[in-house]
């Protein structure tokens, strides 16, 4: 079955043109059954898919589903939704986005995937630096998977121009040790939302990004 109808892409489409409360009350019955329903089925069925490969995923749909309100207390947008339904699989959930996992984001123009580890604290990266330091060839391989290439590309991350003494040597041959963030993403069209195979198709891409993700998780015991 298709979990999301034209009615999906349609609501975001007029959210992003009406991105009052105004009207996400006028129209929430429809946000209801067109958005939240069908996206809550759906990261249940991922949830399910993704527990298979990693049994430590205890989570549910509520867990891993961000908020469509936004948090305007820092933002010059002060616009009050999102135009967006986003999740986030791993142990952690929505809660912890420095842990490795597999984020998925859906609106009326694209389909977002993230994978890896994005807001990373010192010690954590600390950690990472120096499991890549000592694994060089197992970080390079995982990277360099042609499946994982074929479907990210690349890690992307912002990168400290200078490191401790301790990682210096080693960025000669593993520039990605600077790097402050590990992440990779992938973008599709809005029209793979109303495909049955949806699940399968993201799974290829969740598939695709595990040899970083585990590699990631090493890293951060």
């Amino acid at each position: 079955m298709s979990y999301f109808t034209p009615g999906f892409i349609k609501f975001f489409k007029e959210l992003s043109q009406n991105n009052t409360s105004e009207w996400f009350n006028e129209h929430r019955k429809v946000y209801e059954a067109e958005v939240k329903k069908p996206f809550a089925a759906f990261v249940d069925e991922m949830i399910k898919r993704i527990k298979k490969h990693e049994p430590e995923i205890n989570i549910k749909a509520p867990d891993a589903i961000m908020r469509i309100n936004k948090d305007t207390r820092f933002s010059k947008d002060k616009t009050p939704y999102n135009t967006h339904v986003a999740a986030n699989i791993s142990a952690y959930g929505k809660k912890d986005k420095s842990y490795p996992g597999f984020y998925f984001q859906f609106s009326h123009d694209k389909i977002v995937m993230y994978g890896g580890a994005y807001t990373i604290e010192t010690p954590a990266l600390q950690k990472i630096r120096s499991y890549i330091a000592q694994h060089q060839k197992a970080f390079a391989s995982a990277y360099t998977d042609p499946a994982f290439v074929e479907k990210f590309t690349r890690i992307q991350g912002e990168q400290n121009k200078r490191l401790p003494e301790e990682f210096a040597a080693v960025a000669d041959k593993e520039p990605l040790i600077a790097n402050k963030q590990f992440f990779y993403s992938a973008e599709l069209k809005p029209d793979i939302l109303l495909i049955e195979k949806l699940p399968d198709t993201l799974m290829e891409f969740y598939v695709a990004g595990r040899k970083v993700n585990t590699f990631l998780k090493a890293a951060l015991k």
